[in-house]
């Protein structure tokens, strides 16, 4: 059961910060000029009935009147003094609805003194723009100062509070998402589940002392459903989600992250039960002390203001703290201490049949046509986050929709998934004889993967640019792998280098058109090399110079930890595993000189061919055995 408090459960009286010094300020300047405006320093006039006024003015006590719409001021003389016994000379009366035609004759004939007065200008608050500009003008100054000095005089707590507000804002209830609309992350969704029961009935668990874990990181690659999960999680247990990101607590003031920090916590604990899940925690929850402005930079100051927040929940709160990384080699080690982000739960990129999963779940109101095979689909998307599926099914529908299709088949999906690996295909003016050229390297990469024995099994071969690419020979698995054995890397080093093969082989020179794949060629011996222990020479040493982010695929240098004669050694054995690789490719494709003429000419003439028509110039394929690649023309 759910116990949550209103809006009304804090007793916490907000402190008065320095802001209300400018909004008294203000007010002060306002009252000031609003008496100038009246021009009145003295008492009030005495108020007399208007027969009394021209009356006065008859006996010629009256010597001045002011004139302002039907209110008349009047100074009496010492007549008038002499009469009454007054200390007041000013008088005050009000002139008929109509006016009266006679008052001016009268004042004029008993030598009163006339004055009219100016149009009244009712906005008084003009005269306070230069004040407010002089305060906008403190306010930048400061900031500015801050900023130079690393955060020294950063603005104080209530102008922070107010200027900074809430940066985290609580989900529409109309969006639930449950765990049943996450797929292919059932080994994530097992170990949040647990955290279902704390938030439905908290109470339970503090009868008998267990506390559940304050702080769950969600680590994984981009696209992964990191945000999604943590959205089922609050779906699940049915409790508020209140929802941010990192960069929205850095904003222009010093000191207005950490007032958002306190807001959101505050109010998470007010809704209790309830979630708060804060994205891309990396950008606000790096290693602390590596930046100009030291403890007093605003971004530390919102780490900082994190990492009290998480220690100061009692016993008898129930919220559940979520992040999002894709960087936790960044953050700070305060942050994954025990007590805080402690619970670690890793999202991977799906597998074949992760992929399936998430294909039925986006799939649910796209109208498919009879052709479609989702499984197929799934097989041919290796890598694919469930973004990027989720982005494939968009974009073959959209391809649908721009042909008038009212189904989506499965051309839409693989030109969708083209489309998605390599880009979208570009209008060239090709000469016949470059033309030429790609069809012989793409079909030295077809020929290399058909006839070795460990290649992976194609799919399509195209010349039709795409992309950064002029060409790309596809291959697809029908199992999946997750350690790669010699013999298969050896065989890729092969299919990658067999389009500069081919080229040497029936053009007798080669181009800069194997650029990429002698990079990833390349790249490949030397993790054998240096990572793997594939050289007999060298044997199981770890040599490498740099290592690849787990999440974002870029290597990641760092200093050289062996000698310049191993160094040497390695590069020597990288060129030799090249080079018998391409002769590898170089004989499997004189071997079947004929048929790969025949691949050519056909490939030149139709600029994509399919697996069955790849079968019929070179015979019958290979059998699977790895995971998918696409080798392509730089």
């Amino acid at each position: 059961m759910r116990q949550n408090r209103g809006s009304g459960g804090s007793d916490k009286v907000p402190a008065p910060g320095p802001i209300w010094f400018f909004v008294t300020f203000a007010l002060i300047a306002f009252i000031f000029f609003r008496s100038l405006e009246t021009g009145e320093s003295g008492a009030d006039p005495r108020t007399i009935p208007y027969t009394e006024f021209k009356s006065l003015v008859a006996d010629r006590a009256i010597v001045r009147v002011e004139i302002d719409n039907r209110e008349i001021t009047a100074t009496e003389g010492a007549a008038g003094f002499a009469a009454d016994g007054l200390v007041d000379p000013t008088l005050r009366s009000i002139a008929p609805p109509d006016g009266d035609p006679d008052l001016l004759p009268l004042l004029e004939a008993n030598g009163v003194i006339v004055e009219f007065a100016k149009p009244r200008d009712d906005s008084a608050w003009i005269y306070l723009l230069p004040w407010l500009v002089l305060i906008a003008f403190y306010i930048w100054i400061t900031r500015r100062m801050a900023k130079s000095m690393g955060g020294f005089g950063g603005l104080p707590r209530g102008l922070g509070d107010i200027i900074g507000g809430g940066a985290a804002k609580e989900r529409d209830p109309g969006e639930r998402v449950t765990f049943k609309d996450v797929a292919g992350q059932d080994s994530a969704k097992q170990e949040v589940a647990e955290l279902v029961e704390f938030l439905r009935d908290p109470e339970r668990f503090r009868v008998v002392g267990a506390q559940a874990p304050r702080g769950v990181l969600l680590v994984g690659p981009p696209g992964t459903g990191k945000t999604l999960l943590a959205r089922a999680l609050a779906g699940e247990a049915d409790v508020p989600f209140f929802s941010t990101s990192g960069s929205e607590f850095i904003e222009v003031f010093v000191g207005v992250g950490a007032s958002r920090v306190r807001k959101m916590f505050e109010e998470a604990r007010e809704r209790a039960p309830a979630i708060i899940f804060i994205d891309e925690l990396d950008s606000i929850g790096r290693v602390r002390g590596t930046g100009l402005g030291g403890g007093h930079d605003e971004r530390e100051q919102t780490l900082n203001q994190i990492l009290a927040e998480l220690d100061g929940f009692s016993g008898r709160e129930a919220v559940v703290v979520l992040a999002a990384t894709n960087r936790p080699d960044v953050l700070d080690p305060a942050l994954l201490r025990p007590g805080r982000f402690d619970r670690h739960v890793s999202l991977e990129l799906p597998d074949k049949n992760a992929r399936r999963a998430i294909l039925d779940v986006h799939i649910k109101h796209t109208p498919l046509a009879m052709d479609v095979d989702l499984d197929a689909v799934a097989a041919g998307t290796p890598g694919f986050s469930g973004a990027d599926i989720k982005n494939l099914i968009n974009e073959s529908a959209i391809t649908a929709a721009r042909e008038g299709a009212t189904e989506v088949s499965m051309r839409h999906m693989d030109e969708a998934r083209d489309k998605v690996m390599l880009g979208t295909v570009r209008t060239l003016a090709i000469q016949p004889s470059e033309k030429h050229r790609l069809a012989v390297h793409e079909a030295g990469h077809t020929a290399a993967a058909h006839f070795l024995p460990k290649a992976d099994p194609l799919y399509k071969v195209t010349i039709i640019p795409r992309g950064r690419s002029l060409g790309g020979t596809h291959m697809l698995p029908e199992e999946e792998r997750h350690t790669l054995p010699e013999d298969y890397l050896r065989a890729t080093l092969a299919v990658t280098l067999a389009g500069r093969a081919a080229e040497k082989i029936f053009l007798g020179t080669v181009s800069s058109g194997a650029d990429d794949d002698i990079r990833r060629a390349t790249q490949t011996a030397r993790a054998m090399v240096s990572r793997w222990g594939m050289s007999e020479e060298i044997g199981p040493v770890d040599l490498r110079d740099s290592d690849e982010h787990p999440f974002l695929g870029r290597e990641i240098a760092h200093p050289r930890r062996f000698a310049d004669k191993t160094a040497a050694k390695v590069d020597e054995d990288v060129a030799k595993l090249l080079r018998e690789a391409e002769a590898t490719a170089a004989k499997a494709i004189e071997e079947h000189r004929p048929k790969v003429e025949a691949l050519i000419a056909q490939l030149e003439r139709e600029e994509i061919l399919d697996r069955d028509q790849i079968e019929a110039c070179l015979g019958e394929a290979n059998l699977p055995d790895a995971p998918a690649r696409i080798i392509g023309t730089g």
